[in-house]
């Protein structure tokens, strides 16, 4: 079984302050009751520095939420690569449904950022997922693979091996509807059928699928329970010790 990963994606919410106490709370918990786990957490950019102090010695990652895929440049408002890793990051996550859906990020901008995460020796966490629409005209297979073909087009199996895939059905996400183990086991299984097609037998083997969809203390026991799941991408539920820890925790008991 691989090391199972879990990623808390903070969005644009809190101050450094109060990121830094959140990571101080997860760094003290996880020290007295170590997870079986890998952790990694995500918070707002100008946060970065803080939770990165209050990880210093702890087994915990830090990840940025997005990057440009320019080092450097005349891009305004951009942060590149080379940023973020000086910060300390060590994942960034690539293609979130809400840069895809929201600030309309293309397929092709997405797959110009993978190969620069990784050549800064940065982990990649790519999201793919469908919308509501496209499950219902059943084109969820097609959205997947165009995402994927699109995105690791030009990427080597030492690429992959140094990548994860996230996937998030974005119909689930916060729309109080949830995928069911049979839909999240069927995608996963699928994506891990493409990274085979693509890469070999051991790439698609090692690759770490994550779920991204609505996860909560109270859904991840079923969740937890679904072969295919490798780890959780954490919304809502990463913004507070109290919920976030007991999803940690859910693979000590798988």
């Amino acid at each position: 079984m691989n090391t199972p990963l879990v990623v808390a994606n903070w969005k644009m919410h809190g101050d450094q302050a109060s990121c830094a106490r959140l990571a101080r709370q997860i760094v003290r918990a996880l020290r007295h009751q170590p997870a079986s786990a890998e952790v990694v957490l995500a918070p707002p950019f100008t946060a970065l520095n803080a939770v990165q102090r209050r990880l210093s010695g702890s087994p915990i990652k830090l990840a940025a939420q997005n990057c440009h895929w320019e080092v450097q440049g005349a891009y305004t408002g951009e942060i590149s690569p080379v940023m973020v890793r000086e910060l300390g990051c060590t994942f960034v996550i690539v293609g979130h449904s809400e840069r895809r859906h929201v600030f309309q990020e293309s397929d092709d901008m997405i797959a110009r950022k993978l190969a620069p995460v990784l050549r800064q020796g940065m982990r990649a966490i790519l999201c793919v997922g469908e919308t509501l629409d496209q499950r219902q005209a059943k084109k969820t297979a097609t959205v997947i693979h165009r995402q994927l073909r699109i995105a690791l087009k030009g990427l080597t199996k030492a690429d992959i091996a140094n990548s994860e895939i996230a996937y998030e059905p974005v119909w689930a996400i916060g729309t109080g509807q949830n995928a069911t183990p049979k839909q999240i086991s069927q995608v996963h299984r699928l994506i891990r059928k493409c990274l085979t097609n693509r890469f070999g037998p051991s790439a698609g083997k090692h690759a770490r699928i994550l779920y991204g969809g609505s996860v909560k203390p109270e859904n991840v026991a079923s969740l937890v329970a679904v072969e295919e799941i490798d780890g959780f991408l954490v919304g809502g539920a990463s913004l507070q010790s109290e919920t976030f820890l007991p999803i940690i925790r859910a693979f000590s008991q798988k």
